[in-house]
């Protein structure tokens, strides 16, 4: 994935602002391993990294939760019952399940975040509606002084709708195919609808009765590619994670990994099985898989030969079993394959673990 930068003056928008609602900059700085100096000097025009924002923002968000849980920015992103959220939903089977547990899970916690999500869908088209509560843009969060105060509202819900598009699209892969977003306060300048329309390649309507992200109602059934363990990735860096899939999609190499799993007993989908699922055709998917120097072939030898590693370190299972558990239609392959993998057979292998020199001159 191509590296993102920000510009540094939105740290210094957000430095102007934690600062006028009193939070110890310097410590939030510290607290993300940069120097608030560092951060001043540099010229306002200046390429930062969007991973050191993505820090800056999330400490800054644990200091804004002591004075209030229910932060109006980005759909609460960083904070406590953001990260409680997408553990509830990253576990569902695709992405129409995950969004109806989102909303049970925004029903839930509305009192203490003050924003939840509905779904409806009607015909063709599903939206997702994103409610905030509007006495939640208060004076709290409107620092005497601010410059951006007369814009507030306007932020508030489009940085929400931002947020959960962006969600949407790292749950199944790929950035979400709106349609339409909706944001129900006024306009604050063409500049800032265009960046909307920009990040959401999506038409962006103002002055609505709800906020809301319009998009095929097809996509429902999209496939959730996500697991617990990218989850802890994405947590670490959501800000990052989120600006790098309204960019440019997300590696279909890791959604292909996903779709694959990790028991192949029962035969191995094929690339049109594959490129169906994720709604793409076979030449689109090809050519992503080309633009990340890889092949589906590449990508079922990478999965299989983790999954066979792991059950050999972690399992007394017999070679015949883990041939088959793996797909193989004779152990012979299996053992063939991995040396080809390894560069060692399967019992080499897990002989040399109880033998750590083995095991490292195998490696």
């Amino acid at each position: 994935m191509q590296r993102i930068y920000v510009a540094a003056g939105k740290f210094h928008d957000l430095i102007d602002y934690l600062e006028r609602l009193g939070i110890d900059v310097a410590l939030v700085a510290q607290q993300a391993d940069l120097t608030l100096a560092d951060l001043t000097a540099a010229a306002a025009d200046a390429p930062l990294s969007a991973q050191l924002y993505s820090r800056f923002y999330q400490q800054a968000v644990r200091q804004l939760q002591r004075l209030n849980p229910t932060i109006p920015w980005a759909a609460g992103l960083g904070t406590d019952i953001f990260e409680f959220l997408c553990y509830a939903i990253v576990s569902a089977p695709t992405l129409g399940d995950a969004l109806e547990r989102a909303q049970r899970f925004g029903e839930a916690t509305r009192a203490v975040s003050g924003h939840s999500v509905r779904l409806e869908v009607v015909g063709e088209w599903a939206t997702l509606h994103y409610q905030l509560e509007p006495t939640n843009v208060r004076t709290l969060f409107q620092p005497d002084g601010w410059p951006r105060a007369q814009s507030a509202a306007t932020v508030a819900n489009a940085s929400g709708l931002l947020a959960w598009h962006g969600l949407c699209g790292w749950l199944i892969g790929h950035a979400l195919d709106s349609r339409q977003v909706n944001v129900a306060a006024r306009s604050i300048g063409d500049s800032y609808r265009a960046s909307l329309q920009r990040a959401m390649d999506a038409t962006v309507a103002f002055d609505t009765q709800e906020n809301g992200i319009v998009f095929p109602a097809a996509a429902l059934g999209y496939r959730v590619v996500q697991t617990q363990d990218s989850l802890q990735t994405f947590l670490d860096e959501a800000i990052y994670q989120l600006s790098s899939i309204e960019r440019q999609p997300a590696s279909v190499s890791i959604a292909i990994k996903g779709l694959l799993g990790a028991d192949f007993s029962t035969g191995l989908p094929t690339f049109a099985e594959v490129a169906s699922r994720l709604h793409m055709s076979e030449s689109s998917l090809r050519r992503r898989l080309i633009g990340e120097q890889t092949s589906f072939q590449l990508i079922k030898d990478e999965v299989r030969c983790e999954a066979a590693i792991d059950y050999l370190s972690g399992s007394d299972i017999k070679i015949n079993d883990l041939s088959d558990l793996l797909g193989f239609a004779e152990p012979s392959s299996f053992v063939r394959s991995f040396r080809h993998w390894t560069g060692v057979t399967p019992k080499v292998y897990r002989d040399s673990l109880a033998e750590p020199t083995a095991l490292a001159a195998v490696r």
